[in-house]
């Protein structure tokens, strides 16, 4: 079995050191396990751009969907 690592979602090992960030800078202590909260908040953080457009694009489709469904569901007036 392979070991967890503070960093799940890049493509390097754990053992290659991260280009352009200090070092211990926003990393846990060692045998402390950070919630997926942290994860997710730390990589939203190094993402920005990416995460806010990944945002806007699933407001838009909720939008998109919501109008969709109020207008398949609209009532229909008799004369109009």
């Amino acid at each position: 079995m392979t070991e967890p690592t503070d960093r799940p979602f890049t493509n390097r090992p754990a053992s290659a050191p991260d280009p352009g960030a200090d070092p211990g800078a926003g990393q846990p202590a060692q045998g402390e396990n950070p919630s997926f909260t942290k994860l997710a908040m730390r990589n939203m953080v190094r993402k920005g751009r990416q995460s806010l457009f990944h945002l806007g694009l699933t407001a838009a489709g909720f939008l998109g969907f919501i109008v969709l469904i109020a207008w398949l569901g609209r009532p229909q007036l008799p004369g109009g």
